[in-house]
């Protein structure tokens, strides 16, 4: 059986974090990452970050039923642990985003120079996700 090639996958558009306190994390979100929110209600939040990309946080625990919208429906989903999320930045504005981490007391949890010239930086947001800002340099593709 000759198996054919797989349709294209060009792009990442969501990224969820699960979050036990959704308005403490949209603080987080909105006053230290300067994020605004396209849409909200009590159990989710949308961010978009760019061309193409999108950064949800959903209330832990609030998506564990189908959701009917009128154009379909959303299956369960839910997630636990402190997870890992890359959020790209241009290079110039990297110390600008360390100052503005150390003006809202936020620690940088480790830093890290690339072979490929870009450059990322560490922290915690409230749920204790590792957050990275990252520059152009750390991926063939970024």
């Amino acid at each position: 059986m000759t198996d054919a090639a797989a349709p294209r996958i060009t792009a990442v558009v969501e990224t969820v974090l699960y979050v036990d306190d959704l308005a403490r994390a949209r603080r987080f979100y909105e006053t230290v990452l300067g994020l605004e929110a396209e849409v909200s209600d009590r159990r989710f939040t949308a961010y978009p970050l760019g061309p193409g990309s999108v950064l949800l946080l959903f209330k832990r625990g609030e998506t564990l039923a189908p959701v009917t919208l009128p154009g379909g429906t959303i299956p369960p989903h839910d997630g636990n642990g402190p997870l890992h999320v890359g959020l790209g930045v241009p290079s110039e504005d990297m110390g600008a985003w360390e100052a503005r981490l150390a003006a809202h007391g936020i620690p940088i949890e480790g830093r890290t120079e690339w072979p490929r010239g870009g450059r990322s930086i560490y922290f915690r947001d409230p749920d204790g996700h590792l957050v990275e800002l990252l520059t152009p340099g750390v991926w063939t593709v970024y």
